[in-house]
């Protein structure tokens, strides 16, 4: 404001103004909830915050969703001190609280106990490995010179037409890279009750799930927000900004996904009678 438009705004006043935020974001984060969702990604980002005079880690948990229509919402915004299974509990509760009676899938990272949270409030849910982040967990230790190798011997296990193609990919992808990069194959093996239901749907419904790159593309886009801020200032200002930057992301949420008739068809048949007409 001072270099635009020579006028001195004091950080109280600045807070006054987005102060008008808050009653948006309380009424946006209570609203009633659709019953039933398709698919919810579930995931959580990491910022800092200033807190008793100490600057610490909190995550900012995340739920969106692929509506009955196909399109993208978030259903809601929270912030801990650290993301856990007992904290994820407390959000599938909510969510029931606000109306929603059935997820057919949650796709999800591999937090201990995640399953058992989702499954305690929704224990219909077929809960699935979130396969993005088992490939991001896998390059994250490898150097950029074998990266692209190694992510498409990955692509040749999850995009197998069967869980033995798939399992005989492994393999191979195994006797590949098990001299530089023994952890990759241990961790999809250690893993794969939990990657192994991704491999039972169709084509159609595979790509919706795969576009946890959704949540993916979602949290790089906070990032752009959240990191060039060494920290803020308390939790309530991270959540603001947080939630501005989610109101411009969502505006381009109007169409739906590719293929989603096709989807929505293919999860009617597996998941029958719990789609409704």
């Amino acid at each position: 404001m001072r270099e635009i438009y020579g006028t001195e705004v004091s950080a109280e006043y600045i807070s006054h103004v987005t102060d008008s935020v808050v009653e948006y974001l309380d009424e946006w984060r209570s609203r009633e909830l659709e019953a039933v969702y398709p698919i919810v990604f579930l995931d959580a980002i990491v910022v800092k915050i200033r807190d008793n005079g100490h600057v610490v880690k909190k995550s900012i948990y995340l739920a969106l969703a692929i509506t009955l229509e196909g399109k993208k919402e978030l259903l809601g915004l929270w912030i801990d001190q650290s993301e856990g299974a007992k904290f994820w509990l407390g959000v599938m509760t909510e969510l029931k609280n606000r109306g929603v009676r059935d997820i057919l899938i949650a796709a999800v990272d591999g937090l201990k106990g995640f399953p058992e949270a989702i499954r305690s409030v929704f224990p219909a849910t077929e809960v699935q490995l979130c396969i993005v982040h088992m490939v991001r967990g896998s390059l994250k230790f490898v150097p950029y010179k074998d990266r692209k190798a190694v992510a498409a011997g990955l692509k040749g296990v999850y995009e197998a037409p069967t869980e033995e193609a798939a399992l005989q990919a492994l393999e191979e992808f195994c006797s590949t890279w098990d001299g530089k990069y023994a952890m990759i194959g241990r961790s999809w093996k250690s893993r794969w009750t939990e990657i192994a239901p991704f491999l039972a749907y169709p084509p159609e419904i595979r790509k919706v799930m795969y576009t946890t790159n959704a949540i993916e593309s979602l949290n790089s886009c906070l990032r752009k927000v959240t990191r060039n801020r060494l920290s803020f200032p308390n939790t309530e200002s991270a959540m603001k900004l947080v939630f501005m930057a989610l109101q411009n992301i969502s505006r381009r949420w109007t169409m739906p996904i590719k293929e989603w008739s096709q989807a929505l068809n293919q999860l009617a048949i597996k998941f029958t009678g719990r789609v409704p007409a």
